[in-house]
């Protein structure tokens, strides 16, 4: 049925929650096609079944006639406005895959933007499932795995990609949130500190939301490689902090959990990489907000980050965050800050 004003006919709701499922319908075909001429199908008839989430690709399971597990993502030509190399992904998936962290590689089609990986069977973790501490101390294992594991093909830089993301969006005109620059002087500030107490980079998997996590019920993996990098190790702790809304508490918690001492000032500097990392997606949000064909709302999502960041840079907690870091920077000779456990 159609409802008609002004002689022009409208589309009702059902009608065009049709035309989307149609749409799908027409995007998991397309896909099927490509899918059928790679060398790890080799002609083998399959299912395709369309996976929720993923917010810069179209995810697919695939179930072979033998009954062979895959999962092929299918990334948008938008991505690389996001800073997403697909070929550092693809290496970086595979060195992930060797130490027994990530999905082993199964197909690459650069041509056609399609990465294919094993399905892993288990549980997608969410963000009620890191707020306890046998949890957290699962995750902090698989991060040392990860750390302790050989370095990316690629680096990641939460500062530098937000001064990319912050150009791309003036060059465009894209919406950027309100009062967004005012916090650049202390921005600058914190990139300062951090950088003056770095101990070096490790292998990074840099966007561990808990949906990019899997407990297959003996171990923690991760997923997606698509931020995957040599980064600060406590930019990969700040990040999982940010993503789940923790509480101070189980900053504290993970950062013992991770080094195996406590650490105030290891613990401050993850701190100060969470707010960057609210800092920084919000603009990713903003690009996406403007370029993204996914039928989601980028720019809410986004701006729930920002108001997180603003209550962080108006807080008591950034000074004193900034405070414990400059007092280990000069107790550093006589206790030694910890590095990632091997």
């Amino acid at each position: 049925m159609t409802a008609q004003r002004g002689g022009t006919v409208c589309p009702t709701p059902a009608s065009a929650e049709a035309r989307q499922r149609q749409a799908e319908v027409q995007e998991r075909q397309a896909a099927a096609n490509l899918l059928s001429g790679m060398a790890c199908l080799a002609g083998e008839p399959f299912d395709l079944h369309t996976l929720a989430g993923g917010l810069t690709n179209r995810n697919y399971q695939v179930i072979t006639a033998s009954g062979r597990q895959f999962v092929a993502r299918f990334s948008s030509p938008s991505s690389a406005l996001l800073a997403i190399d697909r070929e550092a992904e693809r290496h970086n998936s595979s060195v992930a895959a060797t130490i027994g962290i990530g999905p082993a590689v199964v197909d690459y089609s650069p041509a056609d933007r399609v990465l294919v990986v094993e399905w892993i069977e288990g549980h997608t973790l969410d963000d009620a499932d890191l707020d306890n501490e046998w949890q957290l101390d699962r995750v902090a294992t698989a991060c040392r795995v990860l750390h302790a594991g050989p370095r990316f093909i690629s680096d990641f830089d939460m500062f530098d990609i937000q001064r990319r993301y912050l150009g791309i969006v003036q060059e465009n005109a894209f919406r950027l949130p309100p009062g967004y620059l005012d916090y650049l002087p202390r921005v600058r500030q914190i990139e300062e500190v951090l950088r003056a107490s770095s101990t070096g980079t490790v292998a990074c998997h840099n966007d561990l939301l808990a949906a990019n996590m899997m407990d297959d019920g003996a171990r923690i993996r991760f997923i997606d490689y698509e931020y995957a990098g040599n980064n600060d190790p406590c930019f990969e702790l700040g990040n999982i902090w940010s993503e789940a809304a923790l509480d101070e508490e189980r900053l504290t918690y993970l950062m013992h959990s991770y080094y195996g001492v406590s650490s105030p000032g290891q613990t401050a500097r993850a701190r100060l990489f969470g707010l960057m990392s609210k800092y920084g997606w919000t603009l990713w949000a903003s690009i996406q907000d403007a370029v993204s064909d996914v039928d989601f709302d980028f720019w809410e999502w986004g701006m729930a980050k920002y108001d997180r960041a603003v209550a962080e840079f108006h807080s008591p907690a950034l000074d004193r965050s900034i405070a414990a870091i400059r007092e280990s920077i000069r107790h550093e000779g006589a206790e030694p800050w910890p590095t990632p456990p091997n």
